[in-house]
């Protein structure tokens, strides 16, 4: 008995004999894995594009400044192509208007993610309580 008390003091898992996995449970867990690590991608994509809008809100209001007629290079795919300062506005406004957009369907998505993660987890830990860790250590 020493020696289990020792190992437990040690915070080694114990299997709890009380504690068994069907494979309902399993494909929980793994759907619960897989959504996780898809929200996570969301979330990094999600940065980027507000990133970008902002990157896109700062271009806008630095030509502000700049002539009516001076030829201001914008990006487009691979290449500058240079326009005047009205043309360039509106396209800074499209591009911010699709990049408002995209934010918009990613927070969609991770809020549907989200709902079934936080479904997951409330089944499996009323099925497993404080057997099962499903919190991310980032948050």
């Amino acid at each position: 008995m020493t020696s289990k008390s020792a190992s437990s003091s040690k915070g080694t898992f114990q299997p709890d004999s009380d504690v068994h996995i069907t494979f309902e449970d399993q494909q929980k867990i793994n759907i619960f894995a897989k959504h996780n690590a898809k929200l996570e991608d969301l979330k990094e994509e999600l940065k980027g594009k507000q990133n970008d809008l902002k990157n896109l809100e700062e271009a806008s209001d630095e030509i502000e400044l700049f002539d009516e007629d001076e030829q201001i290079p914008f990006l487009l795919g691979e290449v500058f192509i240079s326009h005047n300062l009205p043309k360039t506005q509106e396209l800074l406004t499209e591009a911010k208007e699709r990049k408002k957009k995209e934010i918009k369907e990613i927070e969609t998505k991770c809020k549907e993610l989200g709902d079934i993660i936080g479904d997951l987890k409330s089944q499996l830990y009323g099925r497993f309580g404080s057997h099962i860790y499903l919190e991310n250590d980032e948050d």
